[in-house]
This record gives structure tokens, sequence and C-alpha cells, in this order.
């Protein structure tokens, strides 16, 4: 439920992927006055190649608000454009340029951002990931003052979620909804409380995502391995590759976990991991086994592993990587 700001607040708001939209359309409805959408500029998708707005910057139209794709934020002409835009404040959500000090230091209250992690644990570029690939049962949302280091601003908000067994997909936009409320309430409430600064020696950084890191290392535990097949869902994907073919994992179970405990009886401890252990594809991992439940052949849909092993034969034995 969106509650309406007993302050109507002059904003700019910073964001570019889908995980920053329910918090545009959040601050919105609340009525606040956004006077200004800053987004990345338009790059190439699909098959066609056609260049495509980003979420933020077609939700921004879609609301008839002013939107800037500027690629840098570092020139003097930029800088002073968004200082006559008299601010109260910009608000920030995975936007991806850096915000150099002119721009941190033109709006009243600053530059607020929404973070997807319990700040200083997973600074940087994808705390989601990080948190599942990392076996945490927590993480959540830090609302924080932004300042010239890489998310180490005073934090201003928290709130705490449970990982459990959700995919990255899954988590991002719980927490981006979170993220979007939490901010909604931030600017409506008293703001004479102290912002709480951040322990450096407890931060963790949360590097970028690179596609061959989805490549899944059957080496590890299986729980480490269930775990990145999560961490990289939906995108880039996990995956291995197996004759030439490369093939992802969309969701696993641990093999022999319930309600199947007694088919972890078939691992043998001298086969090497990345082997197909059964005719149900279970596969070798350092310790123990995973079987994927939902698994894709490049260039096909995802399907069921029933249903993929109607079609397709990866033999027991074979070894995958």
């Amino acid at each position: 439920m969106i509650t309406l700001s007993p302050e109507k607040l002059r904003l700019a708001f910073m964001g570019t992927p889908d995980f920053a939209v329910p918090a545009l359309r959040a601050l919105h409805a609340a009525g606040h006055d956004i006077v200004a959408v800053y987004s990345q500029p338009p790059r190439r998708a699909g098959r066609g190649k056609k260049l495509t707005p980003s979420p933020v910057q077609q939700v921004a139209e879609e609301l008839d608000l002013t939107v800037r794709v500027p690629t840098s934020l570092k020139d003097e002409e930029t800088q002073a454009e968004f200082a006559a835009l008299n601010l109260d404040a910009a608000i920030v959500a995975a936007y991806g340029l850096i915000l150099p000090q002119a721009i941190l230091d033109a709006p009243r209250m600053g530059c607020i951002n929404i973070h997807g992690s319990l700040l200083p644990r997973w600074r940087g570029a994808a705390p989601v990931q990080r948190a599942i690939l990392a076996g945490d049962e927590q993480t959540g949302i830090t609302i924080m003052q932004m300042e010239s280091g890489l998310d180490t601003g005073p934090m201003l908000f928290k709130s705490t979620t449970e990982v459990g067994t959700k995919t990255a997909g899954e988590l991002t936009d719980e927490l981006a909804q979170t993220g979007a409320e939490m901010m909604v309430q931030y600017l409506a409430i008293p703001r004479d409380h102290p912002p709480q600064i951040q322990d450096d020696a407890m931060a963790t950084y949360a590097k970028k995502i690179t596609k061959e890191e989805a490549r899944i290392d059957f080496a590890q535990p299986a729980e480490a391995v269930v775990r990145q097949i999560r961490a990289f869902n939906p995108v880039p994907g996990a995956f291995f590759e197996y004759d030439g073919e490369r093939y992802r994992i969309h969701s696993a179970i641990i093999h022999g976990a319930p309600p199947h405990p007694r088919d972890s009886e078939d691992i043998s401890p001298d086969v090497e991991p990345g082997t197909v252990i059964n005719d149900k594809l279970s596969i070798i991992c350092g310790t123990g086994a995973i079987t994927p439940a939902l698994i894709q052949k490049a260039g096909k849909p995802k399907m069921a592993l029933a249903d993929f092993l109607r079609g397709t034969t990866i033999p027991e034995g074979a070894k995958l990587g």
C-alpha cells in the first residue's frame, strides 16, 4: 500500500533496471514532485539489436516524467543542469553511473540510495547474487546517504529478509518492492534520527557477475552448486557443456535429499565431479550430487527434467564441464 507523503518533495530519480522501477512508481504514487528521471542510455537488445530504453526510462515515459539519459555525469554542463533542478533530494536505485561530488552535493538532502543488502555486507554491483553464493541466511535493503566511496555512506533505514531457497530473480523482485516501500516511508517520517556510520572492518565487496562465473563448478559441494544455480537464475544462467552443446540448469535439488534419501547410496566416492551417475541426470559434485529440476538446451525452451529426458539423452558416465 502506498503511503501519501505529508511533505511533497522535489526529487530527481536515478535508476536503470527493473529493480529500480517499483521505487519510481511508489514515489510518484506518494505524490512527490519528480522533476527529472535519470537513466542509462538505451542499449541494443534482442535478436534485432534494436535500441531499447531501460525499464526505468520506459516507466518514466509512461508516467509522463522528464527523462535524461547522459552517458556520464562528469561534465560541467550536465552538473549545472542537475544543480538547476533545485532538488530536495535525488533518489538512486541501481543507476549504474558514478555520481561525482558535484552531483552528490547538489540536492538539499543529498543523494539517497536504495541498496540491496544489509550494509556494510555486500557493497558493490551484485549484492543479491553474492549473498546467495555465500550461503547467507539473511539479506535485506539499506537506505543510505551516498558519499564518494562505493556504498560507504551512512545508513538511514534497514529491513531484513530471509534468503531461503529463493533465486536471484525472486529475491531481487522482493527487495525491489521492499526498497520502494522503505523509501516512501523514510521520506514520510521525521528525519531527525541520527544516521548509522558503517563499520568498514565488516565490509565485503559484491563484485560484478561475469558470464564465465555461471559455468557450473561441479568440484564444489552439492549445496554450493545449488546456490550457484539459484544465484545465476535468471541471468546469466548457470550452465554446463556436453558434446559441444550448452545446457542451463534453472533449478536443481540435492541428490538423495528427502523424500528420496536412499538415492544417495548410489554415489561412489571414486567418481569424478561432473559425472552423470544415473538415468535421472544426477551429477556428482565435490561432495554429494545434484539432480536438475528445470533444464534448458541452448536454443530450446526450459523443460522439466522428465520432459527433457524424453527428448535428450545424456548417458550415465557422461562427463559434464
